[in-house]
């Protein structure tokens, strides 16, 4: 998905038929603004390339959790991959079909477990056989038969960031697919889980297709055992991963992303499900910052703006690149200067040594692809306040999370009333 719906007029940026400038002013900073047309274009084109086979797109909601961009999607006919109660709560909350949920993540609780059968998803992606057990004994106990898939990584080197490399047999994800024979023999002996599918995601970012299409050549051949040993296996849920366009990569097309899947599983008779999020929204989102001051340290220029890494950690946490322009018209030829937040932390960085034109104070900096991964993984560290959040649709715009205020910052907490009081005798 590339940056389409973000474009230039007069040396002014606009996302679709809208001034950043004017929306940023009025809302303020700093403020994520979401093209809600790039949202249905990625989609539809993901849905286009897959429509030679039954397939559903479950949209991996950790990618961005608005209610309004995933609400955007279900109505184009997303299902939602949910990692957490909160997650399927808002997946609910959103208007999702839960037929069409899909819960996967290592470490679901009793409680989680038991919110998922009583919301009845499709399907618990297993992550090991010590969680098999719990999904049985939670449905048993509320009389009810949990389907169910086992997450089986196949060993292939997705060649992405080894924080966001999942597919390997060393991961704490899924299980070994040397493994996943015996946890299927196991699951069928259980009375209150039903095996549907398999489950095989191997990780984010991914910029060549070859990958996938190596790790489903061996979910092929598991396929085919576990059905000679009486499985029935409905569903091949190939996980998401297909990398965007931060910079200069070059990621697959979603036709050659298909072809890749299809060429290894197309014949299977399975439905595939997908749980994209970064390809759909990444591209469809960037973070406005105020420029707040300009400093030079020991020759260094510094960029200080509102922005910081409280708001979009990518670039700290990853070390990521993410393309970054002045809103207005450039002030004059670039030089090397690093873009810093306020943050506490020499870790709060936008950008380092990156070629920027100058600025001054109260000017706009927009920080691109920051439609996945952005505002979902935001904090009040520093005691900052979160950012607002925007969805734009042609010339109009709706204001779709308001900015937190600082009550925000204390909801639900006291001064601990009562510690002070003399224990009774």
């Amino acid at each position: 998905m590339t940056r389409t719906f973000f474009n230039r007029r007069d040396g002014e940026l606009y996302v679709e038929n809208l001034s950043v400038a004017e929306i940023a002013r009025r809302e303020g900073t700093p403020l994520f603004i979401y093209s809600q047309t790039a949202l249905r274009v990625a989609y539809d084109a993901l849905d286009k390339a897959f429509a030679a086979v039954p397939h559903t797109i479950c949209f991996a909601i950790k990618s961005n959790m608005n209610l309004a961009v995933v609400r955007t999607l279900v109505e184009r006919g997303a299902g939602i991959d949910v990692t957490s109660g909160g997650e399927l709560f808002r997946a609910l909350q959103a208007g999702a079909d839960p037929q069409k949920i899909v819960y996967s993540g290592v470490g679901k609780t009793d409680g989680e477990v038991d919110e998922a059968l009583d919301a009845g998803i499709r399907f618990f992606n297993l992550e090991s056989r010590a969680e098999l057990g719990c999904v049985n004994a939670r449905a048993e106990a509320r009389g009810v038969v949990a389907n169910i898939t086992f997450r089986v990584n196949p060993d292939v080197d997705p060649k992405t960031h080894p924080y966001i490399s999942t597919g390997l047999k060393n991961s704490k994800f899924g299980i070994p697919i040397t493994e996943a024979r015996e946890a299927y023999a196991e699951a069928k002996t259980l009375n209150s889980v039903k095996v549907v599918g398999v489950d095989c995601h191997i990780g984010s970012q991914l910029t060549d297709a070859q990958p996938f299409h190596d790790a489903l050549l061996r979910v092929r051949a598991l396929v085919e055992d576990l059905r000679n040993a009486g499985h029935e296996i409905q569903y091949l849920d190939c996980g998401g991963g297909l990398g965007v366009v931060y910079n200069d990569e070059e990621p697959p097309s979603p036709k050659e992303y298909a072809r890749a899947i299809l060429d290894a599983v197309g014949d299977l008779g399975c439905e595939i499900v997908l749980e994209p999020g970064r390809w759909i929204t990444a591209n469809a989102g960037i973070m406005v910052a105020e420029v707040v001051y300009e400093k030079n340290n020991g020759g260094k220029t510094y960029t200080i703006v509102d922005g910081a890494m409280t708001d979009l950690l990518r670039p700290a946490l990853y070390q990521a690149y993410q393309h970054i322009e002045p809103v207005g018209p450039a002030r004059g030829e670039e030089r090397l200067v690093d873009i810093v937040g306020p943050v506490c932390e020499s870790g709060d960085f936008l950008a380092k040594e990156r070629p920027f034109p100058p600025v001054e104070k109260g000017d706009l900096i927009a920080v691109f692809s920051a439609g996945a991964y952005g505002f979902s993984m935001s904090s009040n560290y520093n005691g900052r306040r979160r950012a607002a959040e925007v969805l734009v649709r042609d010339e109009r715009y709706s204001v779709v999370r308001a900015r937190e205020g600082y009550e925000d910052l204390i909801r639900g907490e006291n001064l601990g009333e009562g510690l002070d009081e003399e224990l009774a005798e």
